[in-house]
């Protein structure tokens, strides 16, 4: 872990004026870097002033975290968040992107855009000439997982040689969690029925990220997958865009509840994540989501801190 806050900064000072579309976006140091900023920034031994820089928010799907801890993520650094609702902007009335991109980067300092298609992000990012963040896609949440390792990093300390353990769908979660627990020597399982797997893409760009001999691994059965692990997570069986799904997937994920009979499987010092909305019952038992071992609420708290090291860094205010 990088401790002194002038170590921070060297490491980090490289993101200024960077994208982060991707938990692969950052080195394996820069990613326990912004871990300990955020812990910094957390415990009040950091504060980070940007002078009232500006914050767009371009979300095509809901939210209520990623909206809420960014915006009070800007605030903390003194600055200021304007929503970009595609429904009250021309945004929605079919204005092409790259006009979009262009225009907000004379107005804003940094964009996070929330959406469906990698690709849309990976356009705003071309066009636009401020750093652009991704709040969510359907192939990564890269915020998200920093956040995640922030609370498992909490709960025990060096990650190196931990282990976490996914229970449910292969989806953007999955994927960043792969990635970012790969750079922060963390094994990763992903334990999801037949059919539903990460990305094989994704999955070898992991196992090729991996440090310290991180093993990255995914499996059918979740009895195997949390098996001795230090922190058991899932999400939900159907996200946005996947509802009429919904039936089907109940039948398919029959078996993958994290529920106490798979916590009783874990390390007895075992953590329970959800990146929430959760649907007690569905993927996860209520008493395993309200039990001594949930560090949920905690997870969902530190969006807004991993956030505000991730802002502060591409904004260069170290």
């Amino acid at each position: 872990m990088v401790a002194a806050s002038s170590g921070v900064a060297s490491v980090l000072s490289p993101l200024k004026g960077r994208d982060f579309l991707s938990s692969a976006d950052v080195s394996a140091e820069q990613t326990a870097a912004l871990l300990e900023l955020a812990r910094q920034l957390k415990c009040g031994d950091r504060r980070i002033d940007l002078g009232n820089r500006v914050l767009g928010l371009i979300f095509t799907k809901a939210s209520t975290r990623t909206r809420v801890s960014f915006q009070v993520a800007m605030a903390r650094l003194g600055g200021q968040t304007v929503d970009l609702n595609p429904q009250v902007t021309q945004l929605g009335r079919g204005e092409p992107l790259e006009d979009t991109a262009r225009v907000l980067s004379r107005f804003c300092d940094v964009l996070a855009v929330r959406t469906f298609a990698q690709q849309e992000l990976v356009d705003y990012a071309h066009w636009a000439t401020i750093p652009v963040v991704n709040a969510l896609t359907d192939l990564e949440h890269p915020c998200q997982a920093l956040a995640d390792f922030l609370t498992m990093q909490e709960a025990f300390g060096d990650l190196q040689g931990q282990t976490l353990a996914y229970v449910g769908d292969g989806n953007n979660v999955a994927h960043s969690l792969m990635l970012c627990g790969a750079l922060l020597g963390v094994n990763v399982r992903i334990g999801c029925p037949e059919g539903f797997e990460p990305l094989a893409g994704v999955l070898d760009q992991a196992r090729k990220l991996a440090v310290a001999g991180a093993d990255i691994f995914v499996t059918s059965d979740p009895v195997a997958a949390v098996r001795g692990a230090q922190a058991l997570y899932t999400d939900v069986w159907a996200s946005m865009g996947q509802e009429q799904e919904q039936a089907e997937r109940e039948r398919a994920f029959q078996g993958f509840c994290l529920n106490e009979a798979l916590l009783a499987e874990a390390d007895p010092r075992a953590i329970v994540l959800h990146c929430l909305p959760a649907h007690r019952g569905e993927e996860i038992s209520a008493g395993a989501m309200e039990g001594a071992a949930s560090r949920i609420f905690d997870q969902a708290e530190n969006r807004l801190h991993a956030q505000q090291a991730l802002l502060a860094c591409l904004m260069g205010g170290l």
